[in-house]
């Protein structure tokens, strides 16, 4: 008798398993089908780019221009070579890092590594210098030259002689107010209007100017230059670069307030002076003619994991209903959190990896906080650290990161996220406008964050379509467009760099695992 029972429990556990993964293989293997909905509109895209920060300033000023002129191709560039494939990712926007002259310190200014110094366009006495930032200026005209339709300019810290402690980081100054003298507060608005104002006559008009970065943080180490400002801070700034810009009759807008946590827009998140900015800057009292309708946020530290990947946006989307008309910019992002995926920043990553796990921070911002614009850190890196597109070693396998040598030359190297990134920026342009897509898909959004992402964008002038979607599973995926008529598709994968495929049209398209696609069509007639 004993031994029946025990048959019949093997049936029966064998059907249970074999039900569980009918079920499994039905949910996760059925061949996805979505339907796009051009007619309901989200938000308009205004760009996607990256900063010149630190590491232009040398590549441009020193580095061969063959080297160099590869470099700003694969940033810029929106032409395709004779197979149809993308020469570059084609950014349209570029953000100029306005220094704060910790380089003209040298040593004394305390930070080491003099990469991460920079120069300033004003010195003590008031005189200014535009050959300074010689490097970034080379990069910023050769975006102007492909075209990049947007440019913003942003400062981190005072100018040095101008600041509380005479330096560009914020050394035991915890109080959270800006490093930067009571008396000198009009003289650094005046002086990143006049840098706007140089510009402008040299014929590169910054749309933007972004003059605090990360207040919520002190900046009390010696490693780059920084400081912290209080909301209040941030405000009073704001206002007298508005009357500069208006003095010198420019159109630049402000942007702020680059918060170091998408956590501080709707939120104190343990800064009350310095959070729930959203609330702060944009009520009806706040007055400000320059100032963009646009709140800008760092996604640093809400992408693990991915349940708080998710619920922080979603936090983040309910504040911005409660204001019609405001704009977000996810305006900073490399990897810096520790996660089970890529592990964290140190030690780079050319991979697929990376490209996937920001392809979905990407995805997040963009289709749950509604991200009208989405920039990466610093377009060029010379450090062991996943924070650039494009990576730079000297090629000597025992000293791969030599900071003097690479001030003149060496290699550089394409990377995995930087042509998945181009799946975004080289095909949804601005002026186009994300729109609703539906699907047959049964899972959960955290479960969907580790399969199959898509989102669509709608060109209004051509109607044409822009679909994008991540595979971040380790299985093939088909997925089949019920009222799309699809032209072309790019892939990035570990063996694809933005490449174009045939498509057979006949069939459902099968998107391959661990790949970003970019697929382009026009709705069926």
């Amino acid at each position: 008798m004993k031994i029946k029972i025990y048959k019949h429990n093997i049936v029966y556990i064998f059907t249970a398993i074999t039900l569980f993964f009918a079920v499994k293989t039905n949910l996760y293997s059925q061949t996805l089908e979505i339907v796009i909905n051009p007619n309901k509109n989200f938000q308009k895209i205004k760009g996607f780019g990256a900063s010149d920060a630190w590491r232009c300033q040398f590549v441009g000023l020193n580095w061969p221009d063959e080297k160099k002129e590869k470099m700003a191709e694969l940033l810029f560039s929106q032409e395709l070579d004779d197979e149809g494939n993308p020469k570059g990712i084609g950014l349209s926007f570029w953000r100029f890092y306005i220094g704060a002259g910790t380089a003209e310190q040298g040593k004394n200014s305390d930070i080491k590594n003099e990469w991460r110094r920079a120069e300033s366009f004003v010195d003590a006495d008031g005189n200014y210098d535009w050959s300074r930032q010689k490097g970034q200026q080379w990069f910023l005209e050769k975006a102007k030259s492909y075209g990049v339709e947007n440019f913003l300019a942003f400062s981190i810290s005072a100018p040095v002689h101008w600041t509380l402690n005479g330096k560009g980081y914020n050394s035991d100054l915890k109080s959270g107010r800006i490093n930067l003298r009571k008396d000198k507060f009009d003289d650094y608005a005046s002086f990143m209007v006049q840098f706007l104002k140089y510009f402008d006559d040299q014929g590169i008009s910054f749309d933007y100017l972004s003059p605090i970065n990360e207040p919520q943080w002190e900046w009390e180490k010696k490693t780059q230059e920084g400081t912290p400002a209080t909301n209040k801070n941030v405000l009073e700034i704001a206002k007298l670069v508005s009357n500069h810009i208006e003095k010198n009759d420019l159109s630049t807008q402000i942007v702020i307030t680059e918060a170091a946590d998408l956590r501080f827009l709707y939120s104190n998140h343990g800064r009350s002076s310095r959070g729930n900015q959203i609330d702060y800057f944009f009520n009806d009292n706040v007055n400000i003619k320059n100032l963009d309708r646009t709140i800008t946020g760092h996604s640093y530290f809400t992408t693990w994991p991915v349940e708080n990947l998710i619920a922080v946006r979603q936090n983040l989307n309910k504040k911005l209903n409660k204001y019609p008309n405001l704009d977000y910019w996810q305006s900073e992002f490399c990897i810096l959190e520790k996660n089970d995926d890529v592990k964290g920043g140190p030690k780079r990553d050319l991979g697929i990896a990376t490209a996937l796990y920001v392809a979905r921070v990407m995805h997040a911002d963009l289709t749950l906080a509604n991200a009208s614009s989405w920039q990466w850190w610093t377009a060029i890196t010379n450090a062991n650290y996943k924070d650039g597109l494009i990576y730079l070693d000297t090629g000597n396998k025992d000293d791969m990161y030599n900071l003097n040598s690479l001030k003149f030359d060496g290699n550089f190297h394409e990377s995995k996220l930087l042509w998945a990134f181009g799946n975004y920026s080289k095909f949804i342009r601005p002026g186009m406008v994300r729109v609703e897509t539906s699907s047959n898909n049964k899972l959960s959004l955290k479960e969907q964050y580790q399969n199959v992402m898509h989102s669509t964008y709608l060109n209004p002038t051509t109607s044409e379509l822009t679909t994008v979607i991540i595979n971040y599973s380790d299985e093939d995926e088909k997925i089949n467009f019920k009222n799309l008529d699809i032209n072309k598709m790019y892939v990035t994968s570990s063996d694809k760099n933005l490449e174009k495929v045939s498509i057979n049209k006949s069939d459902d398209l099968v998107i391959k695992a661990k790949s970003v696609n970019t697929i382009i069509g026009y709705l069926k007639k």
